[in-house]
């Protein structure tokens, strides 16, 4: 009577062993004497013991930081670049079959395209176009861990820190630039100006008259202008007018 009822206690150990619980943001990878032999959904799940082992994989969204990299630009600037990745495990068989330690694997795989993908831009392209760049490398990652049953969501870079130095040479840049467009824009400014002069010198040429009219209203703004001192502007046809009656009064 012993024997059976050890026996019963040892079924009934094993009963409730072999009853595993899955939750919802987790799937099982089932070994059939050490070979795959398929994957579990959540819930109440039956494993043989001493037959069948289990191994639990979270399909929940990681967030894995990359640890800050040097990395030297193609205009042969040294950065330090750190980000964030965003991936889910897809396929827990390939997860856990296919590659030792998938967390390992996609750090160092993540640090590595960080790097590569970083060095084929300039320094203004990692300021200016973070966004194609963290789509590039989200790319390359997601192609390249595929095969791990793995889908990288997200890339994003957080910071590029630039040496002293170099941030004082681009300030230097910047200013170079704005007063280079500074010069642009005045030179364009008297080319305009000097474009409607012309156009205005043609007009008064045509009409006499209206330079009269020109010559009186600058009189008017002399007149109304704040100043001991008035410059009267003479016009070119009456000064060479007075030169010929002088010439003539000589000559008589």
């Amino acid at each position: 009577m012993e024997f059976i009822a050890a026996i019963l206690v040892f079924v009934i150990v094993l009963l409730i062993a072999s009853f595993r619980i899955v939750k919802e943001y987790e799937r099982g990878v089932i070994y059939t004497f050490g070979k795959y032999s398929g994957s579990r959904n959540p819930g109440i799940q039956l494993v043989i013991p001493l037959v069948q082992q289990m191994m639990l994989v979270d399909i929940r969204i990681r967030t894995e930081d990359i640890p800050s990299q040097d990395v030297i630009s193609r205009d042969n600037v040294s950065v330090k670049v750190n980000a964030v990745v965003y991936y889910r495990v897809v396929e827990p068989s390939y997860a856990i079959n296919r590659v030792e330690n998938f967390i390992v694997a996609t750090s160092q795989l993540a640090q590595t395209t960080l790097r590569s993908v970083l060095g084929k831009h300039e320094l203004d392209e990692m300021l200016t176009a973070r966004d194609k760049l963290n789509n590039d490398i989200q790319d390359i990652l997601d192609s390249q861990t595929d095969g791990w049953g793995i889908k990288v969501t997200n890339v994003e870079i957080k910071h590029i820190d630039i040496d002293p130095s170099m941030v004082r040479a681009i300030a230097k840049q910047a200013e170079a630039e704005r007063i280079r467009r500074a010069k642009i824009i005045n030179a364009e400014g008297e080319f305009q100006a000097a474009e409607q002069l012309d156009e205005a010198a043609k007009i008064l040429a045509k009409r006499p008259e209206t330079m009269q009219l020109r010559y009186l209203g600058t009189l008017g703004e002399f007149t109304n202008a704040k100043s001991s001192t008035i410059v009267l502007p003479m016009p070119l046809d009456m000064l060479s007018g007075a030169i010929k009656g002088l010439s003539g009064k000589k000559a008589a």
